[in-house]
């Protein structure tokens, strides 16, 4: 018997926990498919695949929807490429195995998702804001970094926790201060946050 795409995804979800892999939780993931219906977007530029979640659940919110997803290790990128033949959405979703930050994409996109190392957010976005058209959005996920960022560092007794909760911290302010981006951060799921790309001569 041929599964449902809902059967399918269960499994995808349980195969994450099992394994330990990172992906999206539910309300956040909501919120991304919410966003892409609401605002129409059609092409999307991920950094992070893992096995491919939150990509499948992107392409499935649009049937216009492509996706271009990069990924770096190669247990988890092989996994993707199962996934997404299962779903039968090769034609839409195309992976790359490479680590984003040596990856050079050509072409522009409505909105890019980042979801990779938490401690490389800023040089993923300045590496692929290029990508983005006039008006599109980055969107980051994990802002709130299981709720560690918003804890006293003294309270965190690892050394490398503490310094990627440092590395968000940084990322924040970051955003903050980027004058080419209007962002909100939403407390939803492990935090959001939505940088829009201001137009030229727009606010």
């Amino acid at each position: 018997m041929v599964k449902s795409r809902y059967a399918l995804i269960k499994d995808i979800k349980e195969y994450a926990v099992t394994n330990k892999v990172p992906i999206m939780k539910s309300e956040g993931i909501d919120f991304l498919t919410t966003f892409i219906i609401k605002h129409q977007i059609t092409t999307v530029l991920e950094i992070g695949t893992a096995i491919g979640y939150s990509a499948i659940m992107m392409a499935l919110c649009n049937p216009n929807l492509k996706v271009t997803t990069i990924e770096r290790d190669e247990e988890r990128y092989l996994e993707a490429i199962k996934n997404i033949k299962k779903m039968q959405l090769e034609d839409r979703i195309t992976l790359i195995f490479n680590d984003a930050l040596k990856t050079r994409i050509e072409g522009k996109y409505d909105l890019i998702f980042i979801d990779a190392a938490k401690a490389q957010n800023i040089k993923f976005f300045e590496l692929f804001e290029r990508n983005l058209i006039e008006g599109g959005f980055i969107i980051t996920d994990n802002m709130y970094f299981h709720g560690l960022v918003n804890k006293n560092e003294k309270e965190i007794k690892s050394r490398n926790v503490r310094g990627i909760v440092r590395k968000i911290k940084d990322y924040i302010a970051f955003l903050k201060n980027n004058d080419n981006y209007n962002t909100t951060i939403y407390d939803i799921g492990d935090g959001i946050a939505v940088s829009e790309k201001k137009t030229k001569g727009g606010a």
